[in-house]
């Protein structure tokens, strides 16, 4: 049996998803942008600060269905520039330091045309 996660220390779902499930000891993140939960928008054009934002999304995530960045095993990331590759790691190392696994790729277009995109599966 799964159980939704919502916190609204994250943005809430721009379609019909939720932000996360959890399912046995594991908890699945749908894909996070860089909306700011307090404005509802996105308030940066920098793969830094967007990343940031995307980090500080997800972190609430992982706390609202009680565990962290440690216990995160797996990571997806989407960045629409590979030119950002650098940039994006910098701000992604500093959150995700336990180096899960990951996939990283290049994707045409995000939602709302921002410049990343991240989904974790962690352990509870």
């Amino acid at each position: 049996m799964s159980e939704k996660i919502y916190t609204k220390n994250a943005p809430d779902a721009i379609g019909p998803y939720s932000q996360a499930v959890k399912c046995g000891n594991l908890i699945f993140t749908s894909g996070q942008i860089a909306i700011n939960p307090a404005s509802g928008a996105v308030e940066t054009q920098t793969i830094e600060g967007q990343t940031e934002q995307i980090c500080k999304n997800i972190g609430a995530i992982l706390e609202a269905a009680g565990t962290s960045f440690d216990k995160v095993v797996k990571t997806t990331c989407f960045i629409a520039d590979m030119a950002d590759f650098a940039a994006f790691n910098e701000v992604y190392g500093r959150y995700f330091t336990s180096k899960p696994a990951r996939s990283c790729v290049a994707a045409k277009q995000l939602p709302k045309n921002v410049l990343a995109e991240v989904e974790v599966i962690a352990e509870i």
